[in-house]
């Protein structure tokens, strides 16, 4: 028994170096940029909601922060910088609490929360459609369970309900230029819905490989659902 745990151990650790690193790398690959600042999307945010789903939920929250801290300290610090820093940790909870045979519905609080706090602010109430954006972590939910792009959609739209809710407070941006990002808004976060589809298929399929090859040795489990036919 004490053999088998330190084998798995020994996985995760191996996979979290490999994360790490695929994740730094990412995170210098820039794919939009947040008005209001010079923080940038990257495609580290089509793979890092997913990473709960597969080395559990602190671990995932924990690998993810840490990297954006380390890639924070080597380009520069800024306020919108900072604040970038925990919207992707709400999102690795969503998919991870909706990856889970007994769902934990407490994630909606942060959509919740951040309706509320984005309509206080006086610019928020002018412009309070926007926020409807984060209804869509309520309406996927229920169909999370059995649909990948629902957990997805859930994962970055709760992402950018914590982000707004603060980004609103702190740059105090006008309310054209919040209507001006609604259809900016729906196109990207399509785009990130579909990166973290295509990574968690990706990593999926991955595991079932080393599965079958009898190198996972029970480390991490993997969705029988999204795996491609050969590997199963």
């Amino acid at each position: 028994m004490k053999d088998k745990v330190l084998s798995i151990m020994k996985s995760k650790i191996w996979f979290l170096l490999f994360f790490i690193v695929l994740g730094f790398i990412a995170l210098q690959i820039p794919f939009t940029q947040l008005v209001g600042s010079n923080v940038k999307f990257t495609l580290f945010d089509f793979f890092a909601p997913t990473a709960g789903a597969f080395l559990g939920t602190g671990f995932g929250v924990i690998a993810v922060f840490a990297m954006q801290v380390v890639n924070l300290l080597i380009n520069g610090i800024d306020k919108g910088a900072v604040i970038r820093l925990f919207p992707i940790l709400f999102a690795i909870v969503f998919f991870s609490f909706s990856s889970k045979k007994q769902k934990n519905a407490l994630i909606l609080a942060v959509p919740a929360l951040s309706i509320i706090i984005f309509n206080l602010h006086p610019i928020g109430r002018s412009v309070w459609f926007y926020s409807l954006f984060w209804l869509i972590p309520f309406l996927m939910w229920p169909l999370s369970k059995k649909s990948l792009a629902a957990k997805a959609l859930g994962s970055t739209f709760t992402a950018h309900a914590a982000g707004g809710a603060v980004w609103i407070w702190a740059f105090n941006l006008p309310a054209p230029v919040w209507i001006s990002l609604i259809p900016i808004v729906a196109l990207e976060r399509g785009i990130f819905a579909l990166g973290i589809c295509a990574s968690y298929v990706v990593f999926n399929n991955f595991f079932a490989l080393l599965s079958k090859k009898s190198l996972l040795t029970g480390a991490f489990s993997f969705d029988k659902n999204y795996v491609l036919k050969f590997l199963k």
